[in-house]
């Protein structure tokens, strides 16, 4: 209704410009908004107000014209003024009625619009590390990442969902020498494992498949291997981090190019392929996978450090390359460049945002964790040092998820591999609740994931309740077929005016807001809005249930309002599969 009745705001402007009334340059945007307060009307717009300074004019004579202008529509009963200039519009009950007939038509596309234009739009979400199974921490990252996708999709953006594996780097290093150590194990070797080592059970298992493939083939003794490293954190004077990177340089000069990449190639591999299948099984897929490793084997990170030296935005400094990233406000400079000729971590996401709008995105979005926000601005300013535009990129941070069981908290810690994986939690919960929990909330907000809620079936859990309104709505219709009943909606159109009660108009109000709802929860990157809505959508139609009944005996009466709770269920639907949820037809 909001695009129905900008229309008619824009003709009566257009009128008042054709016949002299106001000026031709005297222009503002139309904001139509849902009015606040009942008694003022279901939409209100500011307009004259926007048009008084350009025009000269108080708002109040401005608002005058342009209702005087309006053209006559059976969507709107009257049009009224307010306050210093507010334009209140109240709509007839056609403009409700043709709501449902809409929902009904239109089914599964109910909900969505072109307001997106076609633009090409990359969301990057989950994109962890390789180094171990995906936490909880990340099912809340993928699953806002995937339903951000879905909204932007449904209203009218060409969608590409990517996948920024981290196959290069420090981090990966530990994951292969961890994997090699606990493969010495496998071999008899009596080894001192790193404190700074990745020490879950899934590292034991990798090492055992390589052992099983390989026999003995990697065998080193774990003298050699220890020999001239670093003191651990656990010995006086020991540095954990050199200490693990001391095991690296041993493990790659040990095994040699071949092996090394043998080794850390099947570790890669194994959890790689472990995380698609559980993201694949969580209904989160992804349309590219992307290889940060790629970035140095095709030139990509040279390209991008080149366009900065061009730009002047880098320079050397005890031996190594620094991009001057507190020119755009980060609090010191960074290094793109080691000492000792490597890229860092840094370097590569320069290049890698490069190489998005080389791909001719018009906006790009990342979904990245909370612990990331002193990111934001560095990459930011990289963008805008190779003469990109900052504002196509838009950074989302997600807050992390904290398990609750039985009141309690549960601790977790990635590296120790004391913690609860996606895959577990969708075990205990489903992925439902999963999907529903994990969306809840703005991202920027903590989530504690209330595990025994997730679970229960009651009133209380709200992904349980509205499953329960569709599954309901699906139940009254087998239970008209076995009274003996048809629907007739040829019948139900012709009689929808007797859908006339206080349950019945309010919800029709509802289900109107469900375009806007989708539109503003795309737009502003907030799915937490699907899930509220249906909420209270799905509160109206039980109360609805328990006040009135559908299968009565009169026919005009019984199709109007199984037409009613028809378009009911497929809202429900449509929300629900925006947010990855399944919409059950008995429960």
């Amino acid at each position: 209704m909001k695009v129905e009745i900008k229309h008619l705001v824009n003709a009566a402007l257009e009128q008042l410009k054709a016949d002299g009334e106001l000026a031709n340059d005297v222009t503002a945007e139309i904001v139509i908004e849902r009015a606040r307060d009942k008694s003022h009307g279901d939409f209100a717009c500011n307009i004259a107000m926007r048009l008084a300074k350009p025009a000269k004019r108080k708002p109040r004579d401005i608002a005058e014209l342009i209702i005087a202008k309006m053209p006559v529509s059976e969507m709107v009963k009257s049009v009224d003024i307010a306050g210093p200039g507010f334009i209140n519009f109240t709509l007839a009950d056609t403009a409700f009625f043709s709501v449902i007939k809409n929902i009904n038509q239109k089914a599964e596309v109910f909900g969505n619009s072109s307001v997106g234009e076609n633009k090409k739009v990359q969301v990057e979400f989950v994109s962890a590390n390789p180094t171990g199974p995906l936490h909880v921490g990340h099912g809340r990252g993928a699953a806002y990442g995937a339903v951000v996708a879905n909204l932007l999709k449904a209203v009218g953006y060409q969608v590409s969902k990517e996948y920024y594996v981290n196959d290069a780097g420090r981090q990966m290093d530990i994951l292969g020498t961890s994997v090699w150590l606990r493969y010495l194990e496998h071999c008899g070797e009596k080894i001192v494992f790193p404190s700074n080592g990745y020490k879950g059970d899934y590292i034991m298992d990798i090492a055992a498949m390589i052992f099983k493939d390989h026999g003995e083939d990697f065998r080193k003794p774990f003298s050699d291997v220890i020999e001239n490293i670093p003191a651990d954190e656990e010995q006086d004077g020991g540095d954990k981090e050199a200490h693990v990177d001391g095991l690296i340089s041993k493990a790659k000069s040990l095994l040699g190019h071949a092996n090394y990449r043998t080794v850390f190639g099947v570790g890669l591999n194994s959890i790689l392929t472990d995380i698609r299948e559980d993201l694949a099984e969580f209904g989160v897929t992804f349309d590219e996978w992307f290889s940060e490793r790629s970035l140095l084997e095709n030139g990509a990170i040279e390209k991008a450090l080149n366009k900065l030296k061009e730009n002047n935005y880098v320079y050397e400094k005890d031996g190594a390359l620094w991009f001057k990233s507190t020119d755009f406000g980060d609090e010191k400079d960074r290094v793109v460049v080691r000492d000792n000729g490597q890229h860092t971590y840094f370097a590569a996401d320069i290049a890698y945002h490069l190489n998005k709008f080389d791909r001719g995105f018009d906006k790009c979005l990342d979904i990245w964790g909370a612990d990331h926000h002193g990111y934001v601005s560095r990459v930011k300013g990289s963008i805008k040092a190779m003469g990109q535009n900052p504002d196509a990129l838009d950074v989302l941070l997600v807050q992390f998820a904290v398990l609750y069981k039985g009141g309690q908290k549960m601790q977790m810690s990635t590296r120790s591999g004391q913690f609860v994986t996606l895959r577990e939690l969708r075990e205990d919960v489903g992925n439902d609740a999963a999907r529903f929990f994990y969306v809840m909330r703005k991202c920027e907000q903590h989530l504690d994931f209330d595990l025994d809620l997730a679970k229960s079936q009651s009133n209380e859990n709200p992904v349980y309740y509205i499953q329960y309104a569709h599954a309901r709505i699906c139940s009254v219709f087998r239970e008209l077929n076995e009274k003996g009943f048809s629907y007739d909606e040829s019948s139900a159109e012709s009689n929808i005016h007797l859908l006339n009660s206080t349950y019945e108009t309010a919800l029709m109000s509802t289900l109107a807001r469900f375009p806007e709802v989708v539109e503003n929860a795309a737009l502003n990157y907030e799915p937490h809005n699907i899930p509220h809505y249906l909420r209270e959508l799905s509160n109206e139609f039980h109360t609805y249930y328990n006040a009135q009944k559908f299968i009565v005996d009169d026919e005009a009466t019984r199709n109007a309002r199984l037409y009613l709770i028809k378009a009911i269920r497929q809202v429900i639907h449509n929300g629900l599969a925006l947010i990855g949820v399944s919409a059950p037809e008995a429960m």
